[in-house]
């Protein structure tokens, strides 16, 4: 007899829940239902009698990782507190404090936030002369933080240096490292990085890890940079049980050297991966729906979907024409003085700027 809590899953949830293994892809739309798709799928592993000590399940966030555990210890029980639910950076940590020592650094190694990186920039640009209005201190760690997302350390990006600025950001790269290996010290993008480099130069430890997570689940792939894909495709290479959710069209950390062409190459990386769209939307009106895909579908790269929904029409989309900011900025005001009048609460009004 099927457990309750697939009760409430749609015919495609359904079939992306119980997958029997393997790669799998879901393209999952905006407001269909991809947390409970993960969640569900793994009460249903552990249903299956997959320990949860053999499940490894990434978020994004913090709470993200907390929220999808709550979920699942309310569907299967305690049983679930034993999984590993966590951002790919805890993840990283929780390894790299384990197997430091293989790289030389010491396991009470500390991490640096922007802040403290910003700062370590300062230092280097003063002890290397050179002047931080020439060369700001945030360019500088936003090429690096690039490089090392790339899985690009200090000594090929000077290989490969081509011109003036280039050469310089490399001397600061090299000594920025070598200031944080004398602090004992790694930062953010350092998590990931030199987790990869730990399963490169050390097939045992990798190999253990493989082992241990014998499902490999990752939220948000769209989101995924270049050392976040290599670490999942490096940690899930044995078993090949890796289910991603994710939609090229949510995708919006490219700033944060994120990449989209994680989730397009899926299929080249795991050749026999199965892809699921999910793309009935519980959230928006047929309105924002006909609205939204209008505009989506103009995108270049893309995994191609057509959402939908069940629920009603709903109010029309109003766009208005302002002559400048202060008329757009008025037409606004008086939008939300109309809700306002019809018993609208304040806080359930937002108002979107492009910066």
């Amino acid at each position: 007899m099927d457990p309750d809590y697939l009760l409430n899953l749609n015919p495609v949830q359904r079939e992306a829940v119980e997958h029997p293994g393997g790669p799998v892809l879901v393209v999952a739309g905006a407001g269909s239902g991809k947390t409970r798709v993960l969640t569900h799928r793994i009460a249903w592993l552990i249903e299956q009698g997959i320990s949860p000590f053999e499940i490894l399940a990434i978020t994004f966030t913090n709470k993200a990782s907390n929220e999808m555990k709550r979920r699942v210890v309310d569907l299967v029980g305690e049983v679930a507190e034993a999984m590993w639910v966590s951002t790919f950076h805890s993840a990283c940590v929780r390894i790299l404090r384990r197997e430091a020592g293989k790289l030389g650094i010491r396991s009470s190694f500390s991490i640096y936030d922007k802040g403290d990186s910003e700062r370590l920039v300062k230092l280097c640009l003063k002890d290397l002369n050179l002047d931080p209005k020439r060369v700001p201190p945030r360019a500088v760690l936003a090429v690096v933080s690039d490089a090392k997302n790339k899985l690009t350390n200090a000594g090929v990006f000077g290989d490969f240096a081509r011109n003036p600025w280039e050469k310089t950001i490399a001397r600061v790269y090299e000594e920025y490292q070598r200031k944080l290996e004398e602090n004992s010290a790694l930062d953010f993008d350092d998590l990931i990085m030199r987790c990869v480099e730990l399963f490169d130069r050390f097939p045992e430890v990798l190999d253990y890890y493989q082992n241990r997570f014998q499902h490999v689940l990752i939220d948000e792939f769209q989101d995924t940079n270049g050392a976040q894909a290599t670490w999942a495709r490096m940690i899930a290479g044995k078993w090949r049980n890796i289910f991603v959710v994710g939609d090229v069209d949510q995708g919006i950390y490219a700033f944060r050297g994120a990449t989209i062409k994680n989730l397009l190459d899926f299929e080249r990386d795991w050749p026999e991966a199965r892809v699921i769209t999910l793309e009935q939307n519980y959230r928006s009106t047929k309105t924002i729906l006909r609205a939204a895909n209008a505009v989506i579908e103009h995108n270049v790269a893309r995994k191609p979907k057509e959402l939908w929904t069940e629920l009603p029409e709903g109010d029309p989309v109003v766009r208005y024409r302002a002559q400048n900011e202060h008329d757009e900025s008025l037409w606004v005001a008086e939008e939300v003085g109309k809700l306002r009048e019809h018993g609208q609460r304040l806080e359930d009004v937002a108002v979107f700027y492009r910066t």
